[in-house]
């Protein structure tokens, strides 16, 4: 079932391990297939190296396993509570890297100080509030506080990303710690300078309709 979606969502999971956006058996990425609605996720609490397209989890959107024997990731109800309120998302990507949650921690959003946070994101990353885990109080929150970006800091806690593919929620959540680190180490400077809104509105538009081969941006 679905071995193509299953291979792609192993093999990001386990990407986020190597781009260094994880440790042990933190974070997730999640992917839905549209025809059937089904949702792969990863596996709760199984090693990034031991991981494979065998032991990733199909659910259904109400949360029922329909293949898989081990239990899906504890962050399952709001990767869910997206899919089911977004039809435009099929993948969803958690982490906890180190200097996007560093805002995070501190409730501070990403301000568009870079061409790099224009261009990839369009605005400013907004930071959404405090929520707990293992329900669908995240999603919730990612749904309400994320407005038109892919990107969003939940306060004490980290970092979800979505997108059209869980390829473009996995390149968010990478291009998302990039300009967090640069952010934070300017800021060992001074203080940020922001680019204007009607600049980071041109960039992101270029941006979007220019860059690649294809114009799709999301997938690379």
């Amino acid at each position: 079932m679905l071995e193509d979606l299953k291979n792609l969502v192993c093999e990001l999971n386990t990407g986020l391990y190597h781009e260094r956006l994880v440790t042990m058996t933190s974070g997730n990425v999640s992917g839905r297939d549209p025809e059937t609605e089904l949702v792969v996720i990863k596996p709760s609490g199984v090693s990034y190296h031991k991981l494979t397209p065998g032991n990733m989890v199909v659910v259904k959107l109400d949360g029922k396993v329909v293949e898989g024997k081990l239990k899906p990731s504890v962050d399952t109800a709001t990767h869910l509570y997206v899919y089911r309120n977004r039809p435009d998302v099929n993948g969803v990507v958690h982490t906890h890297s180190n200097y996007a949650t560093a805002f995070a921690a501190a409730g501070k959003p990403i301000p568009a100080a870079l061409t790099a946070i224009a261009d990839e994101f369009g605005g400013p990353i907004p930071v959404g509030p405090y929520a707990p885990i293992g329900g669908e109080e995240i999603g919730k929150a990612i749904c309400e506080h994320i407005g038109a970006g892919r990107v969003i800091l939940m306060r004490q806690h980290g970092v979800f990303t979505i997108g059209k593919s869980p390829e473009a929620a996995f390149k968010a959540a990478v291009m998302l710690e990039d300009v967090a680190k640069t952010c934070f180490l300017a800021m060992q400077l001074g203080k940020l300078e922001e680019i204007p809104a009607e600049e980071v509105a041109r960039a992101h538009a270029h941006y979007q309709g220019k860059y690649g081969q294809s114009g799709d941006t999301e997938g690379g």
